[in-house]
């Protein structure tokens, strides 16, 4: 599977952010866009990125602590 920008953008998030810990899609998508650009644009292709990590088994998603299956409403990403 080759690894989109999206991909790319959450993988580092979670790098960065450490073991044990989560993200916001949100931070991702503002990974991908320049300062005056409205990063709710790329919020479709970080959902679509989501998805296909979720389905390959990389990363879990929950909300507000509490494993969700799959991605509906606001949620979190981790590392599996």
């Amino acid at each position: 599977m080759s690894s989109s920008a999206a991909e790319t953008a959450i993988e580092q998030l979670l790098d960065e952010r450490g073991v044990g810990k989560t993200i916001c899609p949100s931070e991702a998508a503002k990974r991908l866009v320049l300062p005056h650009e409205d990063w709710r644009l790329k919020m479709d292709e970080i959902h679509s990125a989501v998805d296909a990590m979720v389905d390959a088994g990389s990363i879990t998603l929950s909300w507000k602590g509490q494993p969700v299956r799959q991605r509906r409403g606001p949620y979190r990403i981790a590392r599996r």
